[in-house]
């Protein structure tokens, strides 16, 4: 008798899970320094970030080699294509918290994640650049391939030790958002309210400053300057402004896609706290246990409703069944 295994088709935008909880251990790491916080808490959340990252490759290499077809199609959707990046950056976010452990092994994972990402990066912004792009499409996720990646390139490779390569990286993406930023608020002004299923890719709006500033800190030594503040600095009237459109945003219910909130809130708890580890003083002891707590809540009450919609098997839609050999066929549902 012919047995077969059903196996989801997972998005790569599922990686964005990867980002939040790596984020939120980093945030913990850094409580433990500065307050004195349990450390288990950040090791922990640093190896369920590992465990959902090793989960998720596997099953995005086995759509790659089962369901091809649904593959290329994320790759040539106008939205989903840029979530691809996530892969590379989640791998070298996973690489930095796997650093205290074994420096070789952090080391070849974040250069193989590097590689991935900067060669996406090129590849679907050389595509965009193309033009014939309906303007509707245009949302925050064109901030992955190269804002997000070489933002966290910077970080990670700093940590590794690789400073004049992350200062590049740091400059990548610096004008790279700068450019982004610029036209996808024209599009947001001026173009046709977005979709209610594509309002959550808004949570991305919240990172580029966030990160940015948590990559500005890992490139540069010395005493807090005006930069990293201004760029905390908008990333807090970001963060305001989502808490503005959370009704709108939130117009059809809760979905995974909500993930993309986890990672700038995350790193904006996290870099002020990164700056009162150097000596900072003022606004940002006042923020930084704030933007502590409310960064939990969020990665929290987002990851409880995701294992809600785990419970309920309504996490992943799509499914293929993977039939052995004697079938010698693969079908989809």
């Amino acid at each position: 008798m012919t047995a077969s295994l059903k196996l989801p088709l997972v998005p790569a935008s599922f990686f964005g899970m990867v980002l939040g909880l790596s984020g939120l251990a980093n945030a913990w790491r850094v409580g433990g320094r500065i307050w004195h916080l349990p450390a288990l808490i950040g090791e922990v959340l640093t190896f369920v970030a590992l465990a959902v990252w090793l989960v998720l490759i596997v099953l995005y290499a086995l759509k790659w080699m089962v369901a091809r077809e649904e593959a290329f199609k994320e790759v040539v959707h106008p939205v989903q294509c840029c979530f691809i990046g996530l892969v590379g950056v989640a791998t070298m976010l996973v690489a930095g918290g796997l650093l205290p452990y074994s420096r070789i092994g952090a080391e070849t994972i974040f250069l193989i994640g590097a590689v991935f990402t900067l060669a996406f990066s090129v590849w679907r912004t050389g595509g965009l650049w193309q033009g014939e792009r309906d303007i509707a499409a245009t949302t925050a996720v064109l901030y992955l391939p190269s804002v997000a990646g070489s933002f966290v390139t910077a970080i990670v490779g700093a940590a590794l030790g690789f400073p004049q390569w992350a200062q590049l990286f740091f400059g990548a993406s610096f004008f790279a958002w700068l450019a982004i930023e610029s036209a996808l608020l024209h599009r947001l002004l001026t173009g046709p309210a977005l979709a209610a299923p594509l309002r959550p890719t808004l949570g991305i709006q919240l990172a580029p400053p966030a990160v940015g500033a948590l990559a500005y800190i890992s490139v540069t030594q010395g005493p807090p300057d005006m930069l990293v503040h201004a760029m905390i600095g908008y990333g807090l009237l970001q963060a305001l402004i989502m808490l503005r459109l959370l009704p709108w945003i939130m117009k059809e219910g809760f979905s995974p896609a909500y993930w993309a909130f986890t990672f700038g809130a995350t790193a904006l708890a996290t870099a002020p706290m990164r700056l009162v580890e150097r000596g900072d003083v003022g606004a940002v002891t006042q923020l930084a246990p704030i933007l502590f707590a409310a960064a939990n809540i969020v990665v929290g009450l987002i990851a409880l409703a995701t294992i809600r919609l785990i419970a309920n098997r309504k996490l992943v839609i799509g499914w293929v069944a993977l039939a052995d050999r004697d079938a010698g066929t693969v079908g989809q549902r």
